[in-house]
């Protein structure tokens, strides 16, 4: 592994860091899949577009605390939130009657689609933040690594509790495991100024400027205007096929329990593969090949993916697919994705990224949303959703391919410019 000295500390405690979010959000992500499955999947679109209104009304906020408060206390401020809200439903989830377990339900199916953008949104700027594009390259699927064992306990836990403590239970224990992220963010911050990543200053002043600086930031860039159309295209594949899923096991079992354990599952598989994945291919993916490669890995696999459904829409298929796709799309493209931010000012890394990983990652889920529903509508069943789907992922390798040569030249034009301190050290130790 390529890791250069002064370079481990950071490593190990952002790689704990992002290991303790991702447990706290796999422990209710199964719940979230069971929610959506009791609030009925004809209601699917409707729920996306509630997570969109959320990002809308969420966004501001975040940005207004980003920029009056220095990142020591906007990155608490930012998960306390989250906190709270879990912890309030639970208290409702436990109290309300039957049918009003239902409403809370798609309440709650909305919220953690907002709470998983946001958290882990705030933890790859503060990664954008204090490395650069060079170490981002090399770490940060290392990093991911500690992300998806994180997320193989998360899942571990809820496939393992979940029928015998019941999935209200568990939000105590993500909240647990969110606090403990907290714990670990405020050690990073220092950790990172400590080895000269940053200055003093990155953690202790505010950032000011305007919480519309995200839209502007993104509108007059047409580098990030490049980042929104590849998630976009991201998304509306990524919902197709979720909503496949829903209608598939939705018609495979009857017993929320049963549901709940299955998605869990999946889970457990999808971030196998993602591990082996971050230790031994994406970051000689991206040495070899390049970024735009390792951006075009994903979108080929969700190819084969629709095809494979289109002939074949069954549950055994569904979860083959789904363990694939999202494999790769954890353990490569989200790493790779996210070296796209280093090369980025830094208002706009938590500004201008939060935007593009919220609103406009949801718009694309609303986009798939309605998309799909459209089809259905014509009359078009499971497996000719699946083939029409194959031309919009074409569209989404060829923004890929271009997003990772632009990287490439902005990371050109800064190499061996003081980025934060001083220039990424120098490999051969000279």
């Amino acid at each position: 592994m390529d890791v250069r000295p002064g370079e481990l500390k950071l490593l190990l405690v952002s790689a704990a860091y992002f290991f303790l979010v991702l447990t706290s959000y796999y422990i209710i992500r199964p719940i979230r899949e069971e929610m959506g499955v009791v609030g009925g999947v004809e209601n699917l679109a409707w729920l996306f577009a509630g997570t969109l209104l959320g990002t809308i009304m969420v966004h501001p906020l975040f940005t207004w605390v980003v920029a009056r408060y220095p990142r020591k206390q906007f990155i608490p401020i930012a998960y306390r939130f989250f906190i709270v809200n879990l912890v309030i439903f639970f208290i409702l989830l436990r109290a309300v009657s039957a049918e009003s377990y239902v409403w809370i339900g798609r309440i709650f199916f909305n919220w953690t689609s907002v709470f998983n953008i946001f958290v882990v949104s705030v933890f790859w700027a503060f990664m954008a933040d204090i490395f650069r594009s060079g170490q981002a390259k090399r770490l940060f699927g290392l990093i991911s690594i500690g992300g998806t064992l994180g997320a193989m306990l998360g899942s571990g836990i809820t496939a393992l509790l979940a029928e015998s403590l019941g999935p209200v239970n568990l939000l105590l224990i993500s909240a647990l495991f969110l606090e403990l992220a907290l714990r670990c963010a405020r050690y990073l911050g220092r950790t990172a100024v400590h080895v000269d990543l940053g200055s003093r200053n990155d953690d202790e002043l505010a950032m000011g400027g305007s919480i519309l600086a995200g839209i502007t930031g993104v509108a007059r860039s047409p580098y990030l205007l490049g980042i929104v159309a590849y998630i976009i295209l991201s998304s509306i594949t990524a919902t197709a096929m979720y909503f496949q899923q829903a209608d598939i096991v939705g018609r495979a079992f009857a017993d929320p329990g049963a549901r709940t354990a299955f998605f869990a599952r999946i889970d457990f598989f999808v971030n196998l593969l993602t591990l082996v994945t971050e230790a031994f291919v994406t970051a000689r993916i991206i040495r070899w090949f390049g970024l735009g490669v390792a951006l075009s890995v994903l979108p080929v696999v969700t190819i084969a993916g629709f095809t494979w459904l289109g002939l074949s829409p069954t549950l055994g298929v569904l979860m083959v697919a789904q363990v694939f796709r999202r494999g790769w799309n954890y353990g490569m493209m989200k790493p790779a994705q996210e070296a796209l931010f280093t090369v980025i000012p830094r208002e706009d890394k938590y500004k201008a990224k939060n935007l593009i990983d919220t609103f406009v990652y949801r718009a694309g889920d609303q986009v798939g949303a309605w998309s799909y529903e459209a089809l259905l509508a014509a009359g078009l069943g499971v497996s000719a959703i699946a083939f029409v789907n194959v031309p919009v992922a074409g569209l989404w390798i060829l923004t890929g391919l271009a997003l990772g040569m632009h990287q490439e030249r902005r990371s050109a034009a800064l190499d061996g410019a003081v980025l934060g301190g001083r220039p990424e050290p120098d490999p051969t130790g000279a």
